[in-house]
């Protein structure tokens, strides 16, 4: 698609750093340079005010990813596009059926009342609910992967997003400033959601993270 509409050598694209390096990967094979710019921390999608502060007279397009079935704030984005004579992408995940997504969210709905300790995540209009995707916050120690560590030893599937963000990656490193992104790579924690989950597998994930609070408490 960079390459249909033009984009090429001595052009910029911003991506987001979050997640997904076959995106920064596409727009090298393009010709071009990704330029990473910061997400908003309840979306973990682009922040329409750092993409803004992305933009130069190189920049061609944006390439936005919906993440974890959280749609990302397009309108501005869209808008930022139009001031500038910018392509702007989208690159989305998978679309699962209705019924999967009803049952996700209803799962989604039933951790975000029982869980303690973690901070659950902010839901949206349209949330499908592809990760359910909390934060483990830091203080000054590795919370996050402790924490999963406990909830693994305890027969609870989970997993780490974005272990490294891809402007930490060998072959795209940047010495650029993305706080918001440096702490959800360091704070994310996936937990089950799967619309096969029963109902008391979903309340063992629930006795599972909420034993372990106590090691938040300093942090909350």
């Amino acid at each position: 698609m960079l390459r249909a509409a033009g984009v090429g050598v001595g052009d910029e694209v911003v991506v987001p750093a979050f997640g997904n390096v076959e995106v920064a990967e596409a727009v090298a094979m393009a010709g071009a340079l990704p330029v990473f710019a910061d997400i908003d921390p309840a979306t973990y999608c682009l922040e329409p005010a750092a993409v803004k502060g992305a933009v130069t007279a190189r920049t061609a397009a944006i390439v936005v990813v919906h993440r974890f079935g959280r749609p990302a704030d397009i309108g501005p984005l869209h808008a930022l596009g139009r001031r500038h004579g910018l392509l702007v992408l989208e690159h989305g995940e998978t679309e699962a059926p209705y019924d999967e997504i009803a049952q996700r969210r209803e799962r989604a709905a039933f951790l975000d009342t029982k869980l303690r300790g973690v901070r659950t995540p902010a839901g949206g209009v349209g949330h499908t609910y592809q990760q359910y995707v909390v934060r483990v916050p830091g203080n000054g120690r590795p919370d996050r992967d402790a924490f999963a560590r406990a909830v693994r030893a305890k027969g609870i599937d989970c997993g780490i997003p974005v272990r490294t963000p891809v402007h930490r990656l060998p072959g795209f490193r940047r010495c650029v400033s993305l706080p918001e992104t440096e702490r959800a790579a360091d704070e994310t924690l996936a937990l089950p959601v799967e619309a096969t989950l029963t109902k008391r597998e979903m309340q063992r994930i629930v006795s599972a993270c909420n034993a372990l609070g106590g090691l938040l408490a300093p942090a909350l």
